[in-house]
Parts: C-alpha cells; sequence; structure tokens
C-alpha cells in the first residue's frame, strides 16, 4: 500500500519513508509512526511523518499495525 492518502495513515502503523537526505538516492527506513504532519488528504510524493525514532520523511509503503 503506498503512503499518498492521509486517510491510510496513522500512529502505531510500521511504514518505510524516505528522508529529505535520501530522496537522491530512495534510500527507506523502516519505522512507527508517531505524528503526521501533512495536512492535506493526500500528496503525490507521499504523507510527511515523524517516526517515534524522531526520523521525518514521507511515506512510501505501509507495512502494517505495530504488533
Amino acid at each position: 500500500m503506498n503512503g499518498q492518502q492521509r486517510a491510510a495513515i496513522r500512529a502505531g502503523l510500521t511504514v518505510d519513508i524516505v528522508l529529505k537526505k535520501d530522496q537522491a538516492t530512495g534510500k527507506l527506513t523502516r519505522g512507527v509512526v508517531k505524528d503526521i504532519l501533512t495536512n492535506s488528504p493526500n500528496h503525490p510524493h507521499g504523507i510527511k511523518v515523524r517516526l517515534q525514532s524522531g526520523d521525518v520523511g514521507r511515506v512510501k509503503s505501509i507495512i502494517g499495525s505495530e504488533g
């Protein structure tokens, strides 16, 4: 599942994101969503989130729920 729809993302989900510094390479970082930072209902490059680790990036894929 891709991360372009805000309604599909919620705190506690495990996701793969692309950090700003990794946009050129497309390197993914996996983590658990803490906060959703994009206010619009969708975004072509992915919804921006903050992970529990503190990393901020755009969701590229949704892995599943925590636990």
